[in-house]
């Protein structure tokens, strides 16, 4: 992949960096820095290449983008990499080294936690560069309110298909049961769903079942569970040309980042006549709560931007109808216009705010 090309007309910054003693290889791209400085987690993950890290860091930061946008933050979009296994490869002095990188930023860059990473994480990074949210002292975890925030949107989806702002006996399958989706499985049992389970971790599925009196499926069919409402809640890519024609769900709705494998799978989405909660929107309870570091509200005022996710989304749908449509089209558009509004305002991106 051509790295200046991956630039033109979009990105602002790509940023490598790397330590031998450590490591430690790190790929950070900031999108937009238009409405604030890039929020956006810290990705460790064993890719199989270096472009395909890249490719990951670049789809992910537009992503935090728009998802900081449509959330009505002032903050752009950034995201960051590091090549390698959690599990093996992740030592305290890989994290300061790393905290090194984003502190040479200059704070146009701002980390947080992401999938292999967590708020201990951000402990030791927080040694090295002040650019750094969600320490356990701070915001903290902030997979509870990415959660709430996804259950918040599920009001939207409910008003939607059935005219009632509840989930109550509708059968939801979650897809991958870590913090965020065992926290959305549990709001939603609670509320008197219908829940279904479904994990790599098989162990980890039964026991979350066994808590809730839930069902669990296997992890190679959960796509295709017949179900009210399918909640992603591990990798993205789910909607694939692969995917599409399995699915028998009414609804998809979750905490995954990036579920559509290509832009186009939101309109197949709406031709085959399931509603689409656009991901970055419905899942921006996560990013509202390590921005109240930033932006100055603590996590009462997190809590309740994150149920604010449900009014988002019925403007996003009322929007995608009377344009004729898709929700993910809707929501690109609408987030899109915001970044360009600051753009105008504070001179394009990169300016000062």
């Amino acid at each position: 992949m051509d790295v200046f090309e991956s630039l033109t007309g979009e990105y602002e910054q790509i940023v490598y960096g790397h330590n031998p003693d450590t490591g430690l290889r790190t790929i950070i791209a900031i999108h937009s820095t238009a409405l604030g400085p890039g929020l956006g987690g810290t990705r460790f993950y064993p890719f199989p290449s270096e472009e395909a890290a890249l490719r990951d860091v670049l789809r992910l930061s537009k992503g935090m983008a728009y998802k900081n946008a449509a959330a009505g933050l002032d903050l752009g979009g950034g995201k960051a990499v590091i090549i390698g296994d959690p599990a093996t490869d992740k030592t305290p002095d890989l994290l300061r080294a790393y905290g090194r990188v984003v502190d040479r930023l200059g704070g146009a860059y701002v980390t947080t936690a992401d999938v292999g990473t967590n708020s201990a994480d951000m402990v030791f990074i927080a040694e090295t560069t002040k650019h750094v949210t969600g320490t356990p002292d701070a915001s903290g975890d902030p997979s509870p309110n990415t959660a709430y925030g996804v259950w918040s949107g599920m009001r939207a989806i409910a008003e939607r298909l059935w005219d009632e702002p509840s989930m109550k006996g509708k059968r939801v399958a979650v897809q991958g049961v870590g913090k965020v989706g065992a926290e959305l499985a549990r709001l939603l049992a609670d509320e008197g769903a219908v829940v279904a389970v479904a994990d790599i971790d098989a162990v980890a599925a039964g026991k979350l079942a066994a808590e809730l009196g839930a069902d669990v499926l296997d992890a190679a069919d959960v796509l295709a569970a017949e179900c009210d409402v399918l909640a992603p809640c591990a990798l993205g890519a789910v909607v694939n040309d692969a995917s599409l024609p399995r699915f028998r769900c009414r609804a998809i709705a979750g905490a995954a980042n990036n579920q559509l494998e290509r832009p186009e799978h939101g309109e197949a989405l709406r031709t085959a006549g399931i509603l689409y909660a656009p991901d970055y929107v419905i899942n921006a309870g996560g990013v509202i709560s390590v921005a109240g570091e930033v932006m100055g509200y603590g996590a009462d005022e997190a809590r309740a931007r994150a149920a604010k996710i449900a009014d988002t989304l019925r403007d996003v749908f009322g929007e995608a109808d009377a344009q004729g449509v898709s929700p993910a089209l809707t929501a690109d558009v609408l987030a899109e216009r915001r970044v360009r509004s600051a753009e105008r305002t504070f001179g394009g991106p990169g300016g000062s705010r």
